[in-house]
């Protein structure tokens, strides 16, 4: 009996790590992918409209960096799922070099606008349905 009284708090917080769970409005991407390119110029398509649950792809086209993030520049927290490197997880939290990509599933609805955070005046918005 008395080996198994050192033994019960560690149970227990197996048991209670087991029961625990965490709430999310993310989850596994179920629609369609969609491709905005980032150039110089700007992103194109600079507004596309998706669904709940599809992936926007952002893919830098250019010879420079570019960092897609959500909007207000420098906060990137419009959007409202928190996390990523400063504000929300709709945030590449680095340059992308010529070549690279990021990709954001949306699930929340609404309007979503964002920026380049290396060139804040290129600017466009996702309308998720």
């Amino acid at each position: 009996m008395n080996k198994l009284v050192p033994t019960l708090p560690l149970i227990f917080l197996v048991v209670l790590a087991g029961c625990t769970s965490k709430s999310s409005t993310s989850g596994t991407p179920t629609g369609k992918e969609y491709q905005v390119d980032m150039t110089s110029a700007g992103f194109s398509p600079k507004q596309p409209s998706i669904k709940a649950g599809d992936t926007v792809v952002f893919v830098n086209k250019d010879a420079s960096s570019h960092w897609p993030a959500s909007d207000i520049h420098p906060a990137h927290n419009v959007y409202p799922e928190k996390g990523g490197c400063i504000g929300s997880k709709f945030d590449a939290c680095k340059g992308l070099k010529q070549g690279e990509n990021y990709s954001f599933a949306f699930f929340q609805k609404g309007s979503w606008c964002y920026h380049d955070h290396l060139n804040p005046n290129l600017k466009g918005c996702v309308d998720v349905q």
